[in-house]
């Protein structure tokens, strides 16, 4: 299983790092954009000076590819790359609107609106809060052409006690989005109550 990820400039580095340390548990293929102001984003969040696949997946064997954020000639900008979905954990609102209008001018909007046109999974992990009249509608544009607008609120019926698990709520929708099994939070069960 390939799964395309990008991480932009939007608060909220350690979603990315709880999803991808996930992925890396499952095996899955991580084909991994990260924007300018998302490296900025590692930086101040996690305090990586430079993309460390090991630290974000949390292994050595973390089957991470990492592509240049400007080379829209990549393999990722192909309809011909097979792949079961992308996410953009954090996905800013810049991201956001690149990806509504069909800007394709970088790596990460031009996967996007390939992942769009051939009709595979488009899930964006928007982390802006409030939402301007402008993001409201650059949801349903994107909502109308298939993409999953998965904002980061994570739940808290299931009492959390720690960032990490704050995080894991979200990473774990996303996967689930996604299909893949894991065991980043217990599922809701009102017996159990």
């Amino acid at each position: 299983m390939d799964i395309v990820v990008a991480i932009t400039g939007a608060s909220g580095a350690i979603y990315a790092q709880r999803f991808l340390h996930a992925l890396a548990e499952k095996q899955v293929g991580v084909h991994l954009v990260v924007s300018p102001l998302g490296r900025r984003l590692l930086h101040d969040e996690l305090g990586m000076e430079q993309v460390d696949p090991v630290a974000l997946a949390g292994r050595t064997d973390h089957g991470m590819t990492l592509y240049n954020y400007n080379d829209v000639g990549s393999r990722l900008a192909s309809g011909t790359f097979l792949h079961q979905g992308m996410v953009v954990i954090p996905c800013s609102s810049n991201t956001l609107g690149e990806i509504a209008c069909g800007i394709g001018d970088n790596l990460i909007a031009r996967s996007a609106a390939v992942a769009l046109k051939e009709r595979r999974r488009l899930i964006l992990v928007h982390r802006e809060m409030p939402l301007s009249p402008i993001d409201v509608n650059n949801y349903k544009t994107l909502t109308d052409a298939g993409a999953i607008i998965a904002p980061a609120n994570p739940g808290w019926y299931l009492n959390p006690t720690s960032l990490t698990e704050i995080a894991d709520f979200v990473a774990g929708k996303v996967l689930d989005l996604l299909g893949i099994d894991h065991t980043l939070y217990a599922r809701w069960d009102p017996q159990c109550r």
